[in-house]
């Protein structure tokens, strides 16, 4: 399910609280980075929970207006177009996200006034005023309505981002890689009920099981290796000056181009310019860009990297 650059950042964060809170466990360290995988696992689904509860609040609100002593026109005649969301039926119809949703107990009942919250930000936001004035239902429209409101309200709400943080402190980094892959399934679905959403198992593969296990324990067991190998590239730096996340995004990349035969050079090494891009300064990502390249034709001139495969040998 999680993409390879999620579980590339998450091997990331995991080796910096390793070698930052001064545990000594392989072991115990690897526990925590499969525990903050699963977590990643559970606000994927719980994205997902959000949306069809935020349509069932809508149906709520509309019942509760009916009833009424005095109910107006608009009470007995709402507009039923968000709460009748063709894409949104079928996400709550969907058995196997039923399936995972209750295997997970993924639920927002404990947080009534984040969908309250989150309802009256989308019936305020122009997309969604936009939509509801359309005269016409149609598939195209409904699911647009649903990738802006997760585009341009779940991803840049702020209560929702307290609220994540309370609930697990894995999540800091997760909801804009969740929600783009729930955006990417969306996209794809052409609405036909035989051929429904993709849901995602927690990994793709065994393959993408022991990618994480096999990375995060290389980058633990030869950090200093890769360390001294950066130190020696570095000549005109004190080492220590260098940012540690920085030394880390360098050594993982090392890690992954050593240990891993089937992946190519070049596609670990742009995976990791651009996670620098993200985790460090523009500054930063072209000094690990530079050095990086060092490393890597010092390494191919040692022959140390051997990748097997179709199109992979003697790259």
């Amino acid at each position: 399910m999680i993409s390879r650059r999620l579980l590339r950042i998450k091997v990331l964060q995991a080796a910096y609280a390793h070698f930052t809170s001064g545990v000594n466990s392989l072991d115990k360290s690897e526990k925590e980075l499969f525990f903050s995988i699963g977590k990643t696992y559970e606000l994927y689904l719980s994205v997902y929970r959000l949306i069809i509860d935020l349509a069932r609040y809508a149906r709520g609100r509309i019942d509760l207006a009916r009833t009424k002593l005095s109910p107006t026109y608009a009470d007995l005649h709402p507009n039923t177009r968000f709460a009748s969301n063709l894409l949104i039926e079928h996400l709550e119809n969907h058995e196997l996200l039923n399936s995972l949703l209750t295997k997970h107990s993924i639920s927002w009942v404990n947080n009534p006034e984040l969908i309250r919250e989150l309802y009256r930000q989308l019936t305020e936001s122009d997309f969604y005023i936009s939509y509801m004035d359309e005269k016409e239902v149609s598939w195209k429209s409904d699911k647009n309505l649903v990738l802006q409101l997760l585009d341009e309200l779940i991803l840049s709400s702020d209560s929702l981002e307290l609220v994540l943080e309370e609930r697990s402190i894995f999540w800091n980094d997760d909801l804009e890689f969740v929600i783009r892959m729930i955006e990417k399934s969306l996209k794809k679905y052409s609405g036909e009920e035989s051929a429904p959403i993709p849901i995602y198992s927690l990994f793709k593969d065994d393959e993408d099981r022991e990618f994480v296990k096999n990375l995060f324990r290389n980058i633990v067991l030869h950090h200093k290796e890769y360390e001294k190998m950066i130190d020696h590239h570095t000549s005109n730096w004190d080492l220590e000056r260098i940012a540690f996340m920085d030394i880390l995004i360098m050594e993982l990349a090392i890690a992954e181009i050593l240990s891993n035969d089937s992946i190519p050079t070049r596609v670990s090494f742009n995976e990791y310019i651009e996670i620098a891009k993200y985790y460090s300064t523009q500054k930063s990502s072209n000094f690990i860009n530079g050095i990086l390249d060092k490393i890597i034709q010092q390494l191919k001139e040692e022959n140390r990297i051997i990748k097997r495969g179709r199109g992979l040998i003697g790259e």
